[in-house]
């Protein structure tokens, strides 16, 4: 059975009890000085009324709860009855205090009655007015000890409702309480989860810049040998190109000179001999492996 409904049948049962028990005190406040010759009084009329409206606090406390439970119902159904329930016991509630009124006013008018019938039987004298008088007497100290210790009753009650409600508004203040840790508990732990996915994204970052790291190394040292490897080559290229030039110009230097040294006559042969040519070798392409 739902929660909900549980509290609305136990409400209903403490309204039942409660109002049973207020018709009761009402009665024996209506009735209250009618018996007072016998002694049959045993409670006075001022804890009557005390113990009245208990009862009647008690009725209204019940139907605020039974008005806040209302709209908590599972059904449409179940809400619609227990709202018109709610409106016959607001019915049943004004009419306790009406007739509380109205007992009210039959006891004093008890009382009137007792009281001129005892100042009849005081005035006329006799063993009946003497025993009554006495009883009077002990009535009236009995009477002040009850209400003496009826009023530290209600003093003693009074506390320990005050008792009961703080202890009522620390408890939803543990609760409370209670709930907030647990929000707490459920962000920490999602923030755990989160630190633990970001240790693992920069523990990969780390990781990849090691990475990277290496591989710029590596790269940047093949870089320069590749450097290296194209500056030797080039440097022997053109020592090889000034040997080659030098060659060339001793050569023909050599040449040049030989020329210089023949006989005019060997130079031309009556015009039928062909000169001699100097072979001179061609300069070899020199390719820039570059």
């Amino acid at each position: 059975m739902d929660e909900v409904v549980v509290q609305v049948e136990k409400t209903k049962r403490e309204w039942d009890d409660a109002y049973e028990k207020t018709i009761e005190h009402i009665i024996a406040i209506q009735e209250y000085g009618k018996s007072r010759r016998e002694g049959e009084e045993k409670i006075s009329l001022q804890r009557l009324n005390g113990l009245a409206q208990d009862g009647l606090s008690l009725l209204n406390s019940l139907q605020f709860n039974l008005d806040l439970l209302a709209p908590q119902l599972p059904s449409d159904d179940q809400v619609q009855s227990t709202q018109s329930l709610l409106e016959t016991w607001k019915n049943q509630y004004q009419s306790l205090r009406v007739n509380l009124r109205s007992a009210n006013l039959k006891a004093k008018d008890n009382m009137r009655k007792a009281a001129q019938q005892e100042r009849e039987l005081l005035l006329g004298g006799g063993t009946e007015s003497t025993d009554l008088r006495r009883k009077r007497q002990a009535n009236a100290g009995v009477t002040s000890d009850a209400e003496s210790i009826t009023e530290s009753l209600r003093r003693s009650r009074q506390l320990m409702v005050q008792e009961v409600e703080r202890s009522t508004n620390t408890l939803v203040a543990f609760d409370e309480s209670t709930g907030v840790l647990k929000k707490a508990e459920s962000e920490y732990k999602g923030h755990r989860s989160l630190l633990s996915r970001t240790r693992n994204l920069l523990s990969t970052m780390q990781r990849q810049d090691v990475i990277d790291r290496v591989i710029l190394i590596i790269g940047f040292s093949l870089f320069v040998c590749a450097v290296l490897y194209v500056v030797s080559k080039r440097i022997g290229i053109l020592k090889l190109q000034q040997m080659a030039t030098a060659a060339i110009k001793a050569q023909l230097a050599g040449k040049a000179a030989n020329g210089d040294a023949m006989p005019i006559g060997q130079e031309f042969d009556g015009g039928n001999t062909v000169p001699n040519v100097v072979d001179i070798p061609l300069q070899q392409r020199l390719h820039d492996e570059l």
